[in-house]
C-alpha cells in the first residue's frame, strides 16, 4: 500500500502567511501611529507625513531588484530570514523618533529609519511567490498566492485595532518594540522550520514530491537556487532579458496602476474617514478594518477563481479575465463612492472597491514568476518594481491633489488609471506565449 502524502507544503504555505502578514503589519504601523499621534503630537502636515510613508516606498522598490537577484542567488528561506531579523531591529527603532525633539527632526528620523526598513523587506513578496512556486503544484498556484497576499492584507487590517490598542495601552514608541518582538519570534520559527526546496525538507515524502513536481513549467535545481546573470555583463544581460520580455514589461505596468489604487487606500483610508468624512477616530478604525479585510477575503477567492476560470478557459483568456474584470469593477465602484452624498454609501462602494481589487492580485505574481522561468526571483522583483513604483507617488501625489483640488479629484485620478491597468491585460500572454497559440491551464 503507497504512503499518502505528507502535507508539509502546507505548512510552508502557513509560515509565508504569517511572514506576509507581520510584514504588512509593521509597514502600515507608521500610517496608524502618523493618522492618531505623531502628526497632531508634533504639528507635521499630512504633504510631510506621505514623505514618511514614501521614504519605505522609494528604497523599497529602489532595492527590489538587487533583492530578487538575491533571492535567486541564495533562496527564498535565507532572503526571508534577513527580512525578519532585520525588521526585529528596525521596528522598534521607529520608536526613537519621539527623542528626537522638533517636528522637523521627527520627520527625518522616521524616513532614515523606515528607508532602512523599507531595504530589509525587499524579499517578501517576490521570495514567497519563488517558494510557492517550488511548494505547490501547479493547478493550486493561484489559490496559494491568493492566500499569502490576503494574509498580507488582513495583517494590513488588523492594524487599525491591534497597535491602535498597543498604542492606547503604552504609546506609540513601546507598540513599536512589542511588533518587533513578535516579528523576531516569527523570524526564530522561519530559520527552523522551513526550507527552499521539498528535496531540502527531511519531512517530505516521495509521494508529495511528485505532487508538487506536477505541471512544473521550468524544473529548479536540486537545492532550489538557480544561478541568474553570473556573467561579468550582468547588468547588460539583465536589460537585454527585459527588453526581450514584453509581457513583464506590461504586466509591470498594470501592477503599477493597481498598486497606485492599493496604496492610496491603505495609507489614507483611516485618515480619510476620520479627517475629511469626519466621522472620528473609532469609526475611522472600524470602518478602514471593514475595508482592508474585505481585500483580504478578495485576494483568496479571487486566486480560487483564477485557477477555475483558467483550468476552464485556458492560460490565455483565463488568466487575464479575474484581473481585468476586478480592476475595473473597482475603478466603478471607487467612482461612486466618489460621487455618493451619504458618508455610510461613501464607505460601502470603498469597501467593494477594495474587495473587488483584491480579486486581481494573485493572477499578478503567478505570472510574473512564470514569465521569469528560472529567473523567477528576478521576475518577481521586476512586477514588484513596478508595483511600488506605483506605490510611491500615491501616498505624496494623492494629498497633493487633496490640497488643491479636493480629495474627490485625488480619488478620481486611481479610478483611471485603475482601468488602464485593466486594458493591459489584453496584450500580456501568460508564461510568455508571444506567439499564439491558445494553452490549455
Amino acid at each position: 500500500m503507497q504512503a499518502s502524502s505528507t502535507n508539509v507544503r502546507w505548512r510552508i504555505l502557513a509560515m509565508l502567511m504569517a511572514y506576509a502578514a507581520m510584514c504588512h503589519f509593521n509597514r502600515m504601523s507608521i500610517a496608524v501611529a502618523g493618522a492618531e499621534h505623531i502628526m497632531h503630537d508634533y504639528s507635521i502636515s499630512e504633504t510631510k507625513m506621505g514623505m514618511v510613508y514614501s521614504s519605505y516606498l522609494f528604497v523599497y522598490t529602489l532595492c527590489m531588484m538587487p533583492g530578487g537577484w538575491v533571492i535567486d542567488r541564495i533562496g527564498p528561506k535565507k532572503a526571508l530570514m534577513i527580512l525578519g531579523f532585520g525588521s526585529a531591529i528596525l521596528v522598534p527603532m521607529t520608536g526613537l523618533a519621539s527623542y528626537a525633539g522638533s517636528a522637523l527632526r521627527v520627520v527625518l528620523v522616521l524616513c532614515v529609519i523606515r528607508a532602512l526598513l523599507g531595504v530589509v523587506s525587499t524579499p517578501m513578496h517576490p521570495g514567497a511567490a519563488r517558494s510557492v512556486s517550488f511548494w505547490m503544484p501547479y493547478q493550486t498556484r493561484g489559490f496559494a498566492n491568493g492566500l499569502v497576499t490576503g494574509a498580507a492584507v488582513a495583517g494590513i487590517a488588523s492594524t487599525y485595532f491591534v497597535f491602535g490598542y498597543l498604542m492606547d495601552l503604552t504609546g506609540w514608541p513601546c507598540a513599536f518594540l512589542v511588533a518587533g518582538c513578535a516579528t523576531l519570534l516569527l523570524a526564530i520559527v522561519w530559520s527552523v522550520c522551513c526550507a527552499d526546496h521539498p528535496n531540502q525538507h527531511p519531512a517530505v515524502n516521495e509521494r508529495e514530491r511528485k505532487l508538487i513536481a506536477e505541471g512544473q513549467i521550468a524544473v529548479p535545481t536540486q537545492s532550489g537556487i538557480v544561478e541568474d546573470f553570473s556573467s561579468s555583463n550582468m547588468t547588460g544581460a539583465l536589460l537585454r532579458w527585459i527588453r526581450g520580455n514584453r509581457s513583464l514589461l506590461l504586466l509591470t505596468l498594470s501592477y503599477a496602476m493597481y498598486s497606485y489604487f492599493q496604496y492610496l487606500f491603505f495609507y489614507w483610508m483611516q485618515y480619510y474617514f476620520d479627517h475629511v468624512l469626519e466621522l472620528g477616530q473609532a469609526d475611522g478604525r472600524l470602518y478602514a478594518t471593514i475595508a482592508t479585510l474585505a481585500m483580504a477575503v478578495g485576494m483568496i477567492s479571487g486566486g480560487w477563481i483564477a485557477d477555475r476560470i483558467e483550468s476552464r478557459f485556458g492560460t490565455r483568456r483565463g488568466r487575464a479575465i479575474t484581473p481585468a474584470c476586478g480592476m475595473i469593477a473597482s475603478a466603478v465602484l471607487l467612482s461612486l463612492g466618489i460621487l455618493a452624498g451619504q458618508s455610510l454609501w461613501v464607505v460601502a462602494c470603498f469597501v467593494l472597491a477594495m474587495g473587488a481589487l483584491g480579486t486581481s492580485e494573485s493572477s499578478f505574481w503567478v505570472t510574473g514568476v512564470e514569465l521569469g522561468r528560472q529567473r523567477g526571483g528576478i521576475s518577481a522583483a521586476i512586477l514588484n518594481t513596478g508595483g511600488n513604483a506605483g506605490g510611491i507617488i500615491s501616498p505624496t501625489l494623492t494629498p497633493l491633489l487633496g490640497k488643491i483640488f479636493g480629495w474627490k479629484v485625488g480619488l478620481g485620478v486611481a479610478s483611471v488609471l485603475c482601468i488602464f491597468g485593466a486594458a493591459l491585460w489584453w496584450w500580456i500572454e501568460p508564461r510568455g506565449l508571444e506567439s499564439t497559440a491558445e494553452t490549455g491551464g
